[in-house]
């Protein structure tokens, strides 16, 4: 078996990539930057991960991904999770921009979960697709806008998958993340004075009932769940830690 892993470099996605290969699985891992890659040649399971250095927003970059999968073994599994953080706000930035911006997390999604869809079809086998949202889906903060208008529609997407292509034997559900500590977090932090760190720690732990951010092992788990529970479809799971339940406003005080 199979699997491509976009954005498969680096925080949850590596984690995603390493508990696939734990399950006995090949993975394409794609990135858009070679670094985020070049941890893979020293790799225990070298010889079951396969890099793809290109944009998982273009179709022919997909489509060679796919192509490499399916070489190694039948695909059976999908993540899109790569996605960009960049935050705008409409009083400020002109709508084309905020429109590119939305684009830049719906795009991927999107050229991802065609391919996989075309490719299990063909196939006749069936498959798993995982996409990665956000709390921020339906529970957004100030400033991120267009990263919680995409995730939005990267549920709607999920959920119409999921309704189109069950019947056929395509499942599609998503997971929706809390905070989770990836090396994005560790540099934002590292940038802050220990004071500074202490409350945005603090500040993390109030809004999660766990009282913690999460791991990129328990997003992993998640994952690797979804893609191998074969009665779930067109669910969105929040992996969180209780935080859309709780539901703290972060800008309350």
């Amino acid at each position: 078996m199979s699997y491509v892993v976009t954005g498969g470099g680096r925080g949850v996605g590596r984690a995603v990539t390493e508990r696939l290969l734990d399950s006995g699985g090949t993975v394409v891992v794609v990135e858009r930057d070679p670094d985020a890659l070049s941890w893979l040649p020293a790799h225990p399971a070298a010889d079951r991960l396969v890099p793809v250095t290109g944009d998982a927003a273009d179709d022919e970059v997909a489509g060679h991904a796919a192509d490499l999968a399916e070489r190694a073994a039948p695909l059976v599994g999908w993540v899109n999770n790569a996605a960009v953080f960049r935050d705008a706000s409409l009083h400020s930035t002109p709508p084309a921009q905020v429109w590119d911006l939305i684009g830049l997390n719906v795009r991927p999604a999107l050229v991802g979960a065609t391919t996989a869809v075309r490719r299990f079809l063909a196939a006749g086998t069936g498959g798993a697709i995982v996409n990665v949202s956000s709390h921020q889906a339906r529970r957004p903060v100030p400033g991120c806008l267009p990263y919680a208008t995409a995730k939005a529609a990267v549920e709607g997407l999920t959920r119409a998958l999921a309704v189109e292509y069950g019947p056929r034997g395509v499942r599609t559900n998503a997971v929706a993340l809390g905070s989770i500590h990836t090396e994005r977090h560790a540099a934002f932090l590292a940038e802050r004075e220990p004071a500074e760190v202490e409350c945005v720690e603090a500040e993390l732990a109030r809004l999660h009932p766990v009282g913690r951010t999460g791991r990129v092992d328990e997003v992993a788990e998640a994952v690797a769940y979804l893609l191998s529970a074969t009665f779930v479809n067109g669910v969105t799971l929040p992996v969180d830690g209780g935080r859309a339940v709780l539901g703290l406003d972060p800008e309350a005080r």
